[in-house]
């Protein structure tokens, strides 16, 4: 009989008063977790488990059916499932089972949304755990896999570990890489025991303390040195050994894992037994391999053929070192990697092979931003152990429908280096900008002072975000006089800085021995604004590559151009209006690869009106083009300046916000082009003066690095071009290192690559 809206409200009171919760509904979820307990290479399949009570429970698979495993799989941050498992497919779990009878419509967002018996009310087995197994592709709103969501109730407790370093040597070295285990269990340190103690344990210590690889220790001298010290009666130590919360009692990994906290950890001996924790043993020895980032520049430098290997995976569009999007080079082409079934293991796999540690983050959905070419992989399956991304198992990217919106990126443990504690700003009106304050040793004495601003850009300010821990740098300020920086570090400590923009630290990069700053620093001492997005320029290399074309344009059309600085010197010695220029004309279109939308560094005031073209330039030099010869010398140049930075094109669902017309906002939005046709002013190189023969055509953009970009090495792109003296060819078009220019032609080819007459 069915009950009044009335009743049933009065019987939902009426538990609540006896401090029973209604039968048909579990107590909320809140923030409670699922998870899948199944194969570690197949993260979208194995049993259902739920967090409840600060314990893992399973769920019964009594009336599961495809919708309770949709709403399961979309709370996993999957796209949908495939199917369902019951009678315990993936093995029986242990623990409570804490739902049963979960009946779900199939559109509920999570689990707590359904209905069921409610918590901890059932009347199954173990036997009868529900399995499922989700669709590889992740959604759009699950951006990614971390550490600390893989871990259970003891894993937040494990917080981090570190190395004690015992020999001088040790003490003496940055970052420190041997030295005794240490694990932070509930806010305090204990140290592990070596009993029991792997390499697989040492390996899973250096991967989350940043380092790629690890060594045997000599656990002979390391006892002799414990032996000393137990019998040294002015040592505590023997007192503190004694003490069981002194100790982590057993740990046992398989190597892979990306934190200890995922290995099985015993903190104590077995409950009942009034034994000691490391009965006989002493604390846990571990040695690390640094990465080739964190090696002092003394050291050997690593076999050829690892570097070989490195150069076929790299990061891009990353904030911080050690974190990016993953690209991989197939065929001598860069391309991007699908997050179907991408995860921490996988990811390590990365960070290990680019010298980093293990990953802490496995990030989905472009989280990074999209890459542009082909997408190499997907369903990457990795046991954990490979040396690289290419030995483990992984489909062909274009075989299950991936797209650039699904771009895999990750986040790696990195060494502390102590760098981010040399450094700091001061005066702003935001943390992420200010005042740049160093500390260097001057007659060596550690000391706070000021950067002279001389020579001070982008690239510098860049070096000084990263090793704040800020991101990109999106101004280098010259001058900094409405910032109060601390009264005792008004000294002008470093001058003359110029970075790579590869160093770590500033500390790294070149400067003055003695501090020369002729200005004597004052107003102009240098600041920063940091960011943590940048956007990023990518040339379409393609479309020059087929749009390129010579013109013999007269004179008498080109004194716009003529006074905008656009044609050769020699033009200015010519009999005007009379004669003509030859140019090669071609059309550029450039992409917003990156997170932020790409804006002029000047304000819309600052803007310079040229009369004869009647606009507003906004960067006086946005591009640069040359003619090269095959050595590198300049033989043509030319320059674009950004007359009209704005949304020329977007992809369906993204709105272009850019627009030159009626003195509007110019910029190029996240994901949009901005086109310069080959038939407006400027877009061209004037070659009247080149003779025939072989060369290289050269693109810049933002030459200048006017505006901040989170990658410069993709701004140049080169194509190979043979000129005859009436016709042009350009092919082998490349943006940054995508591939060697250095293929040569056959004639089916130069046929094929042929441009048009003049």
């Amino acid at each position: 009989m069915a009950r009044s809206p009335a009743a049933t409200l009065s019987l939902f009171l009426l538990l609540l008063l006896l401090g029973q919760p209604p039968p048909s509904r579990p107590q909320s979820l809140g923030t409670t977790k699922l998870r899948l307990v199944g194969p570690e290479s197949r993260p979208e399949e194995g049993r259902l488990e739920v967090l409840h009570q600060g314990q893992w429970g399973t769920v019964c698979d009594d009336n599961f059916a495809i919708q309770e495993a949709t709403v399961a799989c979309r709370q996993l941050g999957f796209d949908a499932a495939v199917t369902w498992a019951h009678s315990a497919k993936y093995g029986q779990g242990k623990g409570p089972i804490w739902l049963d009878n979960v009946r779900c419509v199939g559109t509920e967002s999570s689990l707590d949304q359904c209905e069921s018996n409610g918590w901890g009310v059932n009347d199954c087995s173990h036997s009868e755990d529900v399995g499922v197994i989700c669709h590889p592709r992740r959604h759009r709103g699950y951006v990614s896999e971390t550490v600390s969501n893989a871990l259970g109730p003891q894993g937040r407790r494990l917080e981090e570990v570190r190395l004690k370093p015992i020999l001088a040597s040790a003490k003496k070295h940055s970052p420190v890489t041997e030295g005794a285990v240490e694990v932070n269990y509930e806010g305090h340190w204990r140290q592990a025991c070596d009993q029991g103690w792997t390499m697989n344990n040492s390996r899973v210590v250096c991967g989350m303390l940043g380092f790629p690889s690890e060594v045997p220790v000599d656990s002979h001298y390391y006892r002799k040195l414990w032996d000393l010290k137990m019998r040294d009666p002015k040592s505590r130590l023997k007192s503190l050994t004694n003490k069981n919360s002194f100790w982590i009692h057993q740990v046992t990994c398989l190597g892979t894992e990306p934190h200890i906290a995922n290995c099985q950890v015993q903190v104590a001996p077995a409950r009942g037994k009034l034994q000691p924790a490391c009965p006989g043993g002493m604390h846990a020895v571990v040695s690390c391999v640094a990465g080739p980032h964190f090696r002092p520049q003394k050291a050997k430098p690593q076999r050829k053929g690892y570097q070989a290997e490195e150069l076929r995976v790299r990061l891009r569009s990353g904030a911080r070192l050690g974190e990016g999007r993953v690209e991989v080079l197939v065929n001598r082409q860069w391309g991007t990697v699908c997050d179907h079934r991408w995860n921490l293991i996988s990811a390590s796999v990365v960070c290990r092979q680019l010298g980093f540690g293990s990953a802490r983050e496995a990030l989905f959905g472009a989280r990074l931003g999209q890459g542009l070419g082909p997408i190499h992989l997907s369903e990457v399956r990795c046991r954990g152990y490979e040396r690289t991304l290419s030995d483990c198992v992984a489909l062909e990217g274009a075989q299950n429908g991936c797209q650039h919106e699904n771009d895999a990126a990750v986040r790696c443990n990195v060494p502390n280096m102590g760098f981010q504690n040399q450094v700091r700003l001061a005066g702003g009106r935001m943390p992420e900008e200010g005042l740049l304050e160093v500390q260097v040793e001057v007659n060596g004495v550690p000391r706070w002072g000021t950067v002279c601003s001389e020579n001070w850009g982008l690239t510098e300010a860049m070096v000084a975000c990263r090793q704040l821990g800020l991101g990109f740098a999106i101004h280098a300020h010259k001058e900094t006089w409405y910032w109060t920086g601390m009264q005792r570090a008004q000294e002008v400590v470093m001058s003359g800085v110029r970075c790579s923009g590869t160093e770590l630290a500033l500390q790294q990069c070149q400067r003055h021995g003695p501090v020369h700053c002729s200005h004597g620093g004052g107003r102009f001492l240098a600041g920063v604004s940091c960011m943590d997005s940048a956007p990023d320029l990518v040339m379409n290399a393609q479309l020059v590559q087929e749009t390129a074309y010579l013109e013999d344009r007269p004179l008498s059309q080109l004194y716009c151009a003529h006074e905008e600085n656009c044609l050769s010197k020699s033009a200015d010695h010519m009999d005007w209006p009379y004669g003509y220029r030859r140019l090669l004309r071609f059309s550029t279109q450039i992409y917003n690869l990156g997170r932020t939308d790409f804006r002029p560094k000047a304000g819309r005031e600052s803007w310079v009106w040229h009369q004869c073209h009647r606009h507003y330039h906004s960067i006086e030099v946005f591009t640069h083009y040359d003619l090269l010869t095959l050595n590198g010398s300049k033989v043509a140049e030319g320059h674009k300046a950004s007359f009209c930075l704005e949304d020329t094109s977007c992809p369906t669902g993204l709105q272009r916000r850019y627009a030159c017309a009626n003195f509007g906002e110019q910029g190029v939005t996240v994901g949009c082009w901005d086109t310069y046709r080959h038939d407006i002013d400027c877009q061209w190189v004037d070659i009247t003066d080149v003779g025939p023969g072989n060369y290289i055509f050269q693109v810049t953009v933002n030459p200048h690095y006017e505006v901040a970009e989170s990658d410069f090495s993709n701004n140049m792109m080169q194509c190979r071009c043979k000129y005859d003296g009436h016709r042009v060819w350009l092919h082998n078009c490349h943006t940054g290192n995508s591939y060697p220019a250095n293929a040569d032609l056959s004639l089916e080819q130069e046929q094929r690559l042929r441009n048009n007459l003049i």
